[in-house]
């Protein structure tokens, strides 16, 4: 185990971005300045737009920590510690992510056929939509364990319902706790069972506040918020890549720096909660292999049935697009 530590330490910090744009060039900027990697390898299949955003980001170096950004090749995936793949065909004003699902199958299976060839040693990460069934998609394809391949799933979904709950209850994003849990999608849903604020579970804390009157409804609205906030977002500007590219940077430093830190990952179930071979967002403790352990918690009856049933929404369409 220490010789293990000591190896890691010694290897330099390589992450290949797949698809360079809005999310995965904003995904590097931000990657840049947080001084996590010591590469940053940027891959897409149109080389101007590839070789644009990096001349583009080496004309900071002077003003963040020092970074090896560069143009890569499929090549890269052989010595990288992390391979991000944000590659896929954008979400459109008024489409749903499962809508994207045949677009994107194709181009995540063949991107995870590639980085598999290579004998990549990291950790691979999925942030293309429909996470959740391109997870799914890259486990089958490269044949590893599980744990190594994992989507983003609902990290950015929790963290709009903590800047909820933190603006509604005047309290600091930071002292708030809550998980968005399902599919990254229409299905997902609040875990409130697991919202808390300084220890006190939220179902007890909001209502002794006096904007709390009607705290169930309140409650309903904030889930509403957050599951339409992509589309809102994208309605406005076309795409959402700023609080994403942060969400991915906690994940990098997770993996990175072996933080063993809880997130709401998309990671395959084989039978926690009782759901089978479907990848979705539950808690799950991320470290330098991936997803180290799912925490296993027991969620209220009707969180569970929420759970599941964003499984099933899931599996229906896999099998729908014939990928199972």
């Amino acid at each position: 185990c220490n010789m293990s530590k000591k190896m890691n330490s010694d290897q330099r910090r390589k992450v290949v971005v797949v698809g360079a744009g809005a999310v995965g060039s904003t995904y590097c900027y931000s990657l840049a300045q947080s001084g996590l990697a010591d590469d940053i390898v940027l891959i897409d299949k149109n080389d101007d737009l590839a070789q644009g955003q990096v001349l583009d980001l080496v004309h900071g170096q002077p003003f963040f920590p020092t970074v090896s950004i560069r143009v890569g090749t499929p090549a890269d995936y052989s010595d990288a510690s992390l391979v991000v793949v944000t590659a896929g065909v954008g979400q459109k004003p008024g489409e749903s992510r499962l809508e994207l699902l045949k677009k994107n199958a194709g181009i995540i299976g063949s991107i995870a056929d590639e980085i598999s060839k290579q004998n990549c040693p990291g950790v691979l990460l999925i942030v293309s939509n429909p996470v959740d069934i391109m997870t799914y998609v890259a486990i089958r394809h490269t044949g590893w364990t599980y744990g190594r391949v994992f989507g983003s799933g609902t990290v950015l979904d929790s963290a709009r319902l903590r800047y909820l709950l933190g603006t509604h209850c005047n309290i600091d994003v930071h002292s708030v706790h809550a998980y968005i849990l399902g599919e990254h999608g229409d299905s997902e849903f609040a875990a409130w069972s697991l919202a808390n604020i300084a220890g006190i579970q939220i179902d007890k804390y909001c209502p002794m506040c006096d904007k709390c009157s009607d705290w169930m409804e309140i409650r309903k609205g904030m889930e509403k918020e957050v599951r339409e906030s992509a589309g809102q977002i994208i309605n406005y500007k076309g795409a959402t890549n700023f609080a994403v590219g942060l969400a991915i940077v906690r994940i990098t430093a997770a993996i990175l720096r072996g933080q063993k830190s809880v997130m709401t990952v998309s990671t395959l179930l084989q039978d926690e909660f009782g759901i089978k071979d479907v990848c979705l967002s539950v808690p799950c403790i991320v470290s330098e292999n991936g997803v180290m352990e799912i925490i296993k918690t027991v969620l209220p009856e009707s969180e569970q049935a929420a759970l599941s049933s964003s499984a099933a929404v899931l599996r229906k369409a896999i099998i729908e697009a014939g990928i199972a």
